[in-house]
């Protein structure tokens, strides 16, 4: 009898039996609120009617149109629709089918638009686990390791965690930037450095905003350094933090963005964007893919802009994220374990901290799984101890306060056992 992997270790005990809106319900006859929304990707809810029935026709139409042998009308309108919400400048885009191949798209066209070899991520950062995208990503050594040697010319700088350095945000912001100096002067030069990566909200690293004033430092230095700044909106992007792009956060605009997850409400479609004359310095063949901007996924991504345009779901993100913010507040005031809370929008964590300062995984997980329990999906992410929330982005302030009150019974079902 053949399984899946062993490997694939489940988050949750839960078989999807049919899923709508904020709601999965399972096989087993329970309904569950979902907090986790596909690791931020169903935007709009589960099975929008928009989004379905685009979907439904285009599958009528055409599936598969390889878009380098003929193109079709679905990637052409999104292609449109992006070029609405981008910034000023940001007029070309290659579509890929996943975050890792959107990730190391960038990174080839940062290499060959230089000249430069080498790339530097940030402590924290999660970019994917292909060979390249794993060699950038630092949220966990299960990313990346077990296959060495990883691509050559990755370079880490220190990210403010100011939790975790136990400092203020300010005081955070400026170590990291000098260290940043000290690596150009020690490790990788200027003339060799090829890019910056980062995410404006570090995802599997652990729900940390990254303040603007480190983004803007970042640009500073690229500018003055002729370095491209790459900004991993894969997680962050489309509405997710309460604005369209988590960059927008600050006064920085990327040179070339990462585009995946929550653009198409589910279906398998990625893309990075770059100024024409930026993208147009990439080598004849090296942006390709067979099934790379798929007419299905490309419909489903147009329906789905349509959607959080027409819904209001920028909007929606950043008032229903402080109502879930402040729920959080409260939780964290009453439960001395969690140590912070942090987030943009309806990208929201809650850190448990032992009472020695360590990160306590073990009441992470806990916590978790206990929310299961209570009829609420959600998932960890940083070293374990950190839960992540992250609902659709057409969740409702109701749905937030149950939420909260069922996240509220696994804490104390944990704490409860403990005693």
């Amino acid at each position: 009898m053949t399984a899946l992997s062993p490997l694939l270790k489940q988050a949750t005990p839960v078989v999807v039996d049919h899923a709508e809106g904020c709601w999965i319900h399972g096989t087993d006859g329970r309904r569950y609120l979902d907090f986790t929304a596909g690791i931020g990707v169903t935007s709009t809810g589960h099975c929008h009617p928009r989004v379905v029935e685009a979907a439904r026709a285009q599958v009528g139409t055409v599936i598969h149109a390889q878009y380098t042998t003929v193109m079709h009308k679905p990637l052409l309108e999104l292609t449109d629709k992006l070029g609405e919400v981008l910034p000023p400048g940001i007029d070309s885009l290659f579509y890929a089918n996943s975050g890792s191949e959107a990730v190391e798209a960038a990174m080839r066209l940062a290499r060959m638009a230089t000249g430069r070899p080498n790339i530097i991520a940030f402590h924290g950062g999660f970019h994917g686990r292909t060979v390249a995208t794993a060699s950038m990503t630092s949220s966990g050594t299960k990313f990346r390791s077990g296959y060495a040697p990883l691509m050559a010319g990755v370079h880490f700088a220190p990210y403010p965690t100011a939790y975790r350095y136990g400092w203020d945000v300010d005081t955070a912001v400026d170590f990291c930037l000098r260290e940043l100096d000290f690596l150009f002067q020690t490790v990788s030069s200027p003339q060799d450095t090829a890019a910056m990566i980062i995410e404006p909200v570090l995802g599997e690293g652990g729900y940390i905003p990254t303040p603007p004033r480190f983004l803007e430092g970042l640009r500073e230095r690229a500018d003055r350094h002729e370095i491209l700044l790459i900004a991993d909106e894969i997680q962050s992007g489309v509405g997710r933090t309460g604005k369209f792009w988590g960059h927008q956060h600050s006064t920085v605009v990327p040179d070339i963005m990462t585009i995946a997850k929550g653009v198409a409400s589910g279906f398998p479609i990625s893309a990075i964007a770059a100024p024409t004359e930026l993208m147009s310095t990439a080598w004849p063949g090296s942006q390709g893919g067979t099934y790379g901007g798929n007419a299905v996924a490309a419909a489903a991504a147009v329906a789905t802009l349509d959607v959080v345009r027409d819904e209001a779901l920028v909007d929606n993100a950043r008032d229903r994220g402080a109502s879930l913010h402040a729920a959080l507040r409260g939780l964290a005031s009453a439960h001395p374990r969690i140590g912070d809370v942090r987030g943009l929008g309806l990208m929201q964590a809650i850190e448990f901290t032992a009472p020695d300062g360590t990160p306590d995984v073990a009441t992470g997980h806990a916590v978790q799984h206990a929310a299961v329990d209570q009829g609420l999906l959600l998932l960890n992410c940083g070293l374990g101890n950190v839960v992540r929330i992250i609902p659709p982005l057409v969740v409702t302030d109701e749905q937030i306060a149950d939420g909260a009150a069922r996240l509220s019974a696994a804490i104390e079902a944990v704490l409860q056992g403990e005693e």
